[in-house]
């Protein structure tokens, strides 16, 4: 199992990379994993990748919350801990014992027809627990951990986290958003990496008659319809995620261009 050097780190201790920093580092890890991944396009088995490759076990809960508005999606141990559930067997929120290496996952996220969900919530986990060990594992030698030495650390990720691995680049983001923001880039670049996804659109686009690689949204109804639900769509077959992850990679990798967001991107800058 590779786990990534990070060089730098800021006065709060977060992990100073770049998304193309994590692309690489998901490439290297899809080579050590499955090299079979960077030929083919095809969708990952996250079960297989955080069991067997990452050595973690996992566990599928209804994940409690006091805001119903802030659902958990998934939660991660580096150490023993306890993590409130809702039993519904005997209607009642309670605690558990959650054992260090252990993900669970939300009972919701694992219904079906939310497939594409469940994929990007576990190749994020993997992400944090690849990434971000020095930041969250109380037992890393030179950590820095966002947690006190008595306190159990179990990382849940929040469904306002979900595939933002798109946003246009802030000066003010928290250290909890970049660390979500890692693990979402991560997850992308693993769900749907650069070696195969590129060539995989490029193909696509001269399928459905564009020559160049790039389409540029609200010139008319077809092309617009072409970059928001046919490519997506081919996507969400292929490689399992959701459309909307989808939209998002296209919207990165340069293929799909929207000039509004182009202008918000800019501003930020």
């Amino acid at each position: 199992m590779l786990t990534m050097t990070i060089k730098r780190f800021d006065r709060n201790g977060t992990p100073i990379i770049s998304d193309k920093q994590i692309d690489e580092f998901a490439h290297e890890v899809l080579a050590d994993y499955k090299s079979g991944l960077l030929k083919e396009p095809t969708a990952i088995r996250f079960e297989h990748f955080l069991e067997s490759y990452l050595g973690f076990t996992l566990d599928f809960k209804d994940i409690f919350n006091e805001d119903p508005a802030r659902p958990i999606f998934a939660a991660t141990a580096f150490n023993d801990g306890v993590l409130k559930i809702f039993d519904r067997e005997n209607t009642c929120v309670r605690q558990i014992n959650v054992l260090a290496k252990t993900v669970v996952i939300d009972n919701y996220v694992m219904q079906s027809g939310k497939e594409g969900l469940a994929l990007f919530t576990g190749m994020h986990e993997g992400g944090h627990i690849l990434i971000h060990p020095r930041v969250y594992n109380p037992e890393c030698e030179g950590q820095t951990s966002l947690f006190p030495s008595e306190i159990l650390a179990v990382i849940c990720y929040r469904s306002e986290n979900i595939e933002n691995f798109g946003q246009p680049y802030r000066k003010k983001r928290t250290k909890s958003e970049w660390l979500e923001h890692h693990a979402d880039c991560f997850a992308a670049a693993t769900t749907m990496p650069n070696a195969t996804f590129k060539p995989f659109i490029k193909g696509l686009l001269r399928d459905y008659g564009v020559r160049r690689d790039k389409i540029y949204l609200g010139q008319n109804a077809d092309i617009d319809r072409l970059a928001n639900q046919i490519l997506p769509f081919h996507i969400h077959e292929t490689y399992g995620v959701s459309k909307k992850a989808a939209q998002i990679k296209l919207i990165k990798c340069g293929f799909v261009v929207d000039e509004r967001d182009m202008e918000v991107l800019q501003a930020a800058l």
